[in-house]
């Protein structure tokens, strides 16, 4: 029994010793973690990433744009201007390409006085100006601010570089160098003014919020109010001759004058649809509104039509261009009506 207890004695004191290779397993398992961290940090610190690839550009035409103003440049293209301060300019063919911009500021008009002059307005009171054709802008620097908003909703030109800028807070803003430098009209109020006509002989006429009518026979130096027939915001004034004139506005209003505004009718179209802009159509010598929800007015001395684009199409459209047989409208799309058919600019 002596024997065999002094075995299982001697068994119970062996211990196994670990062989060189897990002993440098397991020295490289302490070590690995705080070398894998090492190196992110070296790789953090002093490895700059380098481009793959080829820079990828947005598309001119985006389906997220919407668009306000539209111009048509000497050179037969259609200038759009809209959110975040793009401008594209459509070639006859369809072709779009985006013009460099001097703003991220939503532009909410455009106009163009010839080949190379061009100007637009938008939101924030920025006011950018072209002598160049649009290939380059510059913001116009001190233009008259109001504390409480300055958003600018429409520019009308003339010949010999003469603009006028319509807005938020009374904004009523003249320049005669092209767009580069502007001044009041009228001092600031709590008003709109959303359109000017700009007519022979110094004349202006002004239509904005609350039915509001202005006219001047002295390019602006004096005012004189005229009484409109409907309480509701009028958006656009055009005139096809100096006596001959329409303002549309919002709930489908649309005022007719025949003496130089200085009295107008309104007209019962039948539906309380909002309407944006309104334009002589010299080729079918009839007036043309677009609206809201795809609506359109068409109309002269012998009668009104009102129509939709498509029935498809709920699309408000805030400004309406002539562009030889078809109509161009821009708001939250962009396309061309020729009378039967809509066509929108796709990206």
């Amino acid at each position: 029994m002596s024997n065999l207890i002094n075995i299982d004695q001697s068994s119970s004191l062996r211990v196994a010793r670990p062989s060189v290779t897990q002993r440098a397993i397991k020295a490289l398992m302490t070590v690995l973690p705080w070398s894998i961290i090492g190196g992110l940090l070296w790789a953090g610190l002093f490895i700059k990433p380098q481009p793959v690839g080829g820079t990828v550009n947005p598309p001119a035409l985006e389906r997220r744009d919407h668009f306000y103003g539209l111009a048509l440049a000497a050179n037969g293209e259609i200038w759009a201007c809209g959110s975040s301060g793009k401008i594209l300019a459509i070639a006859p063919g369809g072709q779009v390409r985006r013009l460099p911009s001097a703003t991220d500021k939503t532009l909410q008009d455009i106009a163009i006085w010839d080949a190379g002059h061009a100007v637009a307005v938008g939101n924030d009171g920025v006011i950018l100006h072209s002598q160049d054709a649009g290939q380059h802008w510059q913001v116009a620097a001190g233009v008259p601010r109001s504390e409480v908003a300055n958003k600018l909703n429409r520019v009308r030109v003339a010949p010999g570089g003469l603009a006028i800028a319509t807005g938020e807070m009374g904004a009523l803003l003249v320049s005669r160098d092209y767009g580069q430098t502007w001044q009041r009209l009228r001092e600031e109020e709590d008003v709109a003014w959303n359109d000017v006509a700009i007519l022979e002989g110094g004349r202006l006429l002004v239509v904005g919020e609350f039915g509001r009518v202005l006219r001047s026979e002295d390019q602006g130096q004096s005012w004189e109010e005229i009484a409109a027939p409907v309480p509701g915001s009028l958006m656009s004034v055009q005139f096809r001759d100096s006596q001959n004139g329409v303002a549309v506005g919002l709930e489908g209003a649309l005022l007719v004058t025949r003496d130089g505004g200085r009295n107008w009718q309104s007209v019962d179209l039948g539906v309380d649809d909002h309407l944006f802009d309104i334009l002589w159509n010299p080729q079918q010598q009839r007036w043309f509104a677009s609206g809201a929800l795809g609506r359109w007015v068409s109309g002269n001395d012998d009668g009104w039509t009102v129509g939709s684009l498509d029935e498809r199409n709920l699309s408000w459209h805030t400004r309406a261009l002539v562009h030889g047989r078809s109509l161009w409208l821009a708001g939250a799309d962009i396309g061309h009506w020729d009378g039967q058919h809509w066509t929108e600019l796709r990206p």
